[in-house]
């Protein structure tokens, strides 16, 4: 979850790295360290608990070397401090090592290494690394063969850029189980965790796979397995821009994100909605008509927000093509020796393509024989490479830690996937029409919505001091009150849990009070009497209810009210969550939060 940038070339490789860093502030910012080296050898450090703001103050002047390594950090083992901050260097100040990911097994090697005589200077599980590659870096021997002679005694999952002193023609990086990104340059090249940090210096990039390494000079690069095996590695271009990693005229990166969702979504359907046969195109899944036919059962694997939108893809896919649909966390399958069967097909989503907990779902089922797709936004990321086949989002670069258009893409992205998987089975003509025909409208009714932000920012700011808040919902409703819910919590730091909106009455009913309002998603739909039933349940016990809804209920049954356009009811939940997001964000800006890095969390998590 931390994040890790690396330059080797003719330039001072500070600059680069500090810039590099505050663009991946975003996948951990308690702590931030770099190191460089150079020409007349020895190896400057520098690092400070905090943030990466707080590195280049702390940075002298003089502070250069031609090849440098640096990182951003989300705390695993040890307590953000200085001293815990990463890069960690061996004794002798030779080797430093950034790191991405745990060491499973960094006690018995610590104790090892302590007893051949080395000196701990943190609690983190990185430092080991540092002292094992040291400690095979015996004379006339390549820090390549060092690292790699080292990484054969590790056990758990690492990202790592290795600097020598006595080797500063290069750097050595590996992967496994976390990201790894080569950027070529002109006689330059550079590194780094994610390609956010590249962007702005080359389009030309390579992703290692797991079980691999590489030797990176100014000059080129060479790739090998953890048995020194040479592969082949062929660059990709990078599409994103970098004005996509600007905030622009937005007061941060969030909201900018909240209001792209209009033109996300129109990219999500670019080129996929068939309205001659009204279904989807969707290529890249690698399955014809006939083999689609044969699925009998979808399981949809997610964690967190991917989770929710994995349920409101579930069901949409039931209601469409009437094919039994279940999401589940990816972070609990595999731990209950799932059943793989031959005509379920699974399908992973993650925003950056790179969840731990989700990679090693997919790679569960492939060892079992299941078919998988995934539903990611990140071109050429591992669950990408790993899966059968699938959906690119193509909602463009996701900085802040809430996720927002990436999760409004993947929903829009399940629509598709159901309406493509209904036409094969038994949804008619007209109601394909129907579906192509709401889908096309949505960009507009997202922007509907999002003219609305001052007035939910009053409202957010009224009800921000609440001591939590309650987010219900029935059916196709209730995915979204757990996803308002997990938005409101994660950014303001209100408490906030979701319920059914049938179940309030079957136990957190004891919860209403004048302290604890709640939001109600109230669409109108086969179940409008049943919701407002609720609200009055609600409102007889003091409740106060905010009301998201296509028309306004009566006074008597809600505070307030924000009224979205109306869609297809398959769809309505789309809309019914753009002003949830809008609510979490003005709430935490009220309240003074730290909106697009949220404390504890980091935006790719990509650990266990």
């Amino acid at each position: 979850m931390c994040g890790i940038v690396a330059y080797i070339g003719p330039k001072d490789a500070t600059p680069f790295l500090l810039e590099g860093l505050a663009r991946l502030e975003y996948r951990g910012y308690d702590s931030a360290g770099v190191a460089v080296t150079g020409r007349s050898g020895g190896i400057k450090v520098r690092k400070v608990k905090g943030r990466v703001a707080d590195l280049a103050a702390a940075v002298p002047a003089r502070f250069k070397g031609t090849t440098g390594i640096g990182h951003t950090r989300w705390a695993t083992h040890g307590v953000p401090s200085d001293a815990n901050a990463h890069p960690h260097l061996d004794n002798a100040e030779r080797i430093a090592v950034v790191h991405n990911g745990i060491i499973e097994n960094a006690d018995e090697l610590r104790a090892k290494l302590t007893a051949d005589g080395a000196v701990f200077r943190s609690e983190t599980d990185t430092e080991v690394l540092a002292h094992l590659i040291a400690a095979h870096t015996t004379a006339g021997v390549e820090l390549e063969e060092a690292v790699r002679a080292a990484l054969s005694r590790v056990v758990g999952t690492y990202g790592i850029a290795v600097l020598d002193a006595q080797q500063p023609d290069r750097i050595v990086v590996a992967r496994n189980g976390s990201p790894i990104v080569l950027g070529l340059g002109e006689k330059e090249m550079f590194v780094a965790s994610d390609v956010s940090a590249l962007v702005r210096y080359t389009r030309q990039v390579v992703h290692l796979e797991d079980g691999e390494l590489a030797t990176v000079r100014a000059d080129g690069f060479r790739t090998f397995t953890s048995d020194a095996r040479t592969t082949h590695r062929q660059p990709s271009t990078v599409d994103w821009e970098i004005d996509s990693y600007d905030t622009g005229d937005y007061a941060h990166y969030l909201l900018k994100e909240i209001h792209e969702q209009p033109g996300s979504v129109e990219r999500t359907l670019s080129g996929r909605l068939d309205e001659r046969f009204a279904t989807a195109h969707l290529g890249g899944l690698n399955l014809d008509a006939r083999e689609l036919r044969e699925i009998r059962r979808v399981k949809i694997l997610g964690c967190g927000s991917a989770y929710y939108a994995g349920e409101m893809g579930a069901q949409l896919i039931e209601e469409l093509a009437r094919i039994p649909a279940h999401s589940e966390p990816a972070s609990e399958f595999r731990y209950r020796n799932p059943v793989i069967e031959a005509d379920t097909l699974y399908v992973a989503v993650s925003q950056s393509g790179e969840t731990y907990d989700t990679l090693a779902a997919v790679q569960e089922v492939k060892r079992k024989g299941g078919r998988v797709l995934g539903v990611v936004n990140t071109v050429g990321s591992a669950i990408a490479r790993e899966c059968d086949g699938g959906i690119y989002l193509h909602a463009g670069p996701e900085v802040s830690v809430a996720s927002t258009k990436a999760f409004t893409s993947t929903v829009v992205a399940f629509a598709l996937l159901a309406l493509h998987f209904g036409r094969i089975h038994d949804l008619s003509p007209a109601d394909g029409r129907r579906i192509v025909a709401a889908l096309q409208a949505l960009p507009g009714q997202i922007q509907e919505v999002l003219e609305q932000s001052e007035q939910i920012a009053e409202l957010a700011a009224e009800y921000a001091e609440s001591a939590g808040m309650m987010f219900i919902g029935r059916t196709r409703g209730y995915p979204v009150a757990r996803e308002g819910a997990q938005k409101l919590k994660e950014i303001s730091y209100v408490h906030a849990e979701a319920y059914p909106a049938s179940e309030l009455k079957h136990g957190p009913l004891a919860l209403i009070s004048p302290e604890l309002p709640t939001v109600a998603l109230v669409p109108d739909d086969e179940l409008l009497d049943k919701n407002l039933t609720t609200l009055g349940e609600i409102k007889a016990r003091s409740g106060r209810v905010i009301a998201v809804a296509h028309r306004r209920p009566e006074e008597k049954l809600a505070d307030h009210c924000i009224v979205v356009p109306k869609s297809e009811p398959e769809l309505d939940p789309l809309l019914l969550n753009i002003p949830l997001q809008l609510l979490a964000y003005h709430a935490a800006v009220a309240l003074g939060r730290d909106v697009d890095k949220p404390r504890n969390l980091a935006k790719s998590v990509t650990v266990e």
